[in-house]
């Protein structure tokens, strides 16, 4: 089981999307047949065998073992994941550009960057399943409390001094076998979870 799963096929989306299904995901964390997610969920186990194969057909739960149990067998299932995240790139035809809307203190530019790092993020991590690597990555994450409004500002015009100086010292065009990589960089209000 992955950690975390990017879906990218719209189908795939919609399918995990519908709140049974979500459940039945959320529920399969631990391997279970439809019999005893039924019993879980409060559906008769048709229903549950019937939402599990949709998902099953998507790539989101997969069958770890087969049972027999009387005059049956019994698939026990397992979500493919943890954890989804779904790519941009499922609703290609209206994803988030940054070429769009350029204004880098815009809430919408720091959206549309934020979508492209998912979509991004999430072909590197399905090239690199396929191909069983890893894929080489860096994050920061922090919190910081301004004391005003011109304190951000400060900060932001000195992050941005910093990371161009980076760039400037360690990029190099002339190198032939060099790869690009691409960095973000975002400050923005947190948010307090609501879980």
């Amino acid at each position: 089981m992955q950690d975390i799963a990017v879906i990218e096929d719209p189908a795939a989306a919609e399918a995990s999307l519908d709140p049974i299904r979500a459940r039945l995901l959320a529920e399969l964390s631990e391997p279970a047949s439809a019999t005893m997610l039924a019993a879980k969920v409060g559906l008769p186990r048709q229903k549950v065998n019937y939402h599990l194969k949709t998902l099953e057909a998507h790539g989101l739960v997969e069958m770890i073992e087969e049972r027999r149990k009387g005059n049956v067998n019994e698939r026990i299932m397992r979500a493919t994941a943890a954890s989804y995240v779904i790519s941009p790139t499922a609703l290609a035809s209206v994803e988030p550009d940054p070429a769009r809307s350029p204004d880098q203190l815009s809430a919408g530019w720091l959206l549309a960057v934020a979508a492209r790092l998912v979509r991004d993020v999430g072909g590197l991590i399905a090239g690199a399943a396929k191909a069983r690597k890893h894929v080489a990555t860096f994050a920061i994450d922090a919190e910081v409390r301004f004391a005003s409004a011109a304190d951000r500002a400060a900060f932001a015009q000195e992050l941005a001094g910093a990371v161009t100086t980076l760039v400037s010292k360690y990029h190099d065009q002339s190198a032939e076998h060099g790869r690009d990589h691409r960095i973000v960089v975002a400050v923005h209000p947190s948010m307090r979870e609501t879980r």
